[in-house]
């Protein structure tokens, strides 16, 4: 067999594997789901409690009748996007001013520690307070979560950069802008797409905080407005929505780190 030949099966092989990877994650969401409707029919659990598929699919077709439901799912949209945005953005941005100024760094140290075990709700009714009972709280909230994690991982892999390929663009006459453009950056993709990965899921999650707090329209709204009247339907489809939504700009991230990959 030549090598043409052997590479063709490898991605022959390769293909399969996804496919059936793919096959499997699928058959465990249908018998997932098909387990919980039928357990919900046959009173096995409580439908009015747990909800069922049948119940969340007859709510989401209920709210889209009422022509709120795309609404709801933008506005909440934005402001994850936004706040995943700005977290990462100015994340990054300050990680690069600390790793310019070594001493900077150092005197901010303590300060990044503390902000970052700190329960950034517990900061909310004092945002709420600054920015309004309003979107643009609900933004601050998520980019307050999403933006210290960026900074340490971002800092950290920085400085994980190999000292010697430094000192020898040093030795070379490379400025220190150059060594952040040519080798900082590059050797550090890796880590700027983790930060990436994870402010995804921080994003939801300070969103729907602030949501949870002042909002008055997006999916959690809906949550908490659906636990307040008893509609736990309305509940189980926004949380389903909000997992489906999360999954999709996920991969969005892989699908950046793979162009990425390729490029570098």
């Amino acid at each position: 067999m030549s090598k043409e030949e052997e590479y063709a099966l490898y991605l022959k092989n390769l293909k399969k594997d996804k496919l059936k990877i793919i096959f499997f994650q699928l058959l465990i969401l249908i018998i997932f789901f098909s387990i919980w409707e039928t357990a919900a029919n046959l009173n096995w659990i409580d439908p009015f409690i747990t909800s069922s598929p049948s119940r969340i699919i007859k709510s989401l077709v209920n709210i889209y009748n009422e022509g709120t439901l795309f609404r709801h799912i933008y506005v909440t949209c934005y402001e994850t996007i936004l706040g995943f945005i700005l977290g990462t953005v100015l994340g990054t941005f300050i990680a690069i001013l600390l790793w310019w100024s070594d001493f900077l760094s150092k005197v901010l140290d303590p300060y990044l520690v503390v902000l970052n075990s700190l329960p950034k709700i517990a900061l909310a009714p004092i945002i709420i307070f600054w920015f309004g009972n309003n979107i643009t709280s609900i933004i601050v909230i998520a980019l307050l979560i999403s933006i210290v994690v960026t900074i340490i991982s971002v800092l950290a892999g920085f400085n994980e950069v190999d000292k010697d390929k430094i000192i020898l663009m040093k030795t070379f006459g490379a400025s220190k802008l150059q060594i952040l453009i040519y080798l900082i950056i590059p050797a550090s993709i890796p880590t700027l797409i983790s930060a990436l990965k994870i402010n995804v899921g921080l994003s939801w999650v300070g969103v729907i905080m602030g949501e949870f707090q002042v909002a008055k329209e997006g999916l959690g709204f809906l949550i908490v407005y659906g636990g307040q009247i008893s509609q736990l339907d309305m509940v189980m489809m926004a949380i389903l929505i909000l997992s489906i939504i999360a999954y999709i700009m996920y991969l969005g991230v892989s699908l950046l780190e793979n162009k990425i990959n390729k490029k570098y």
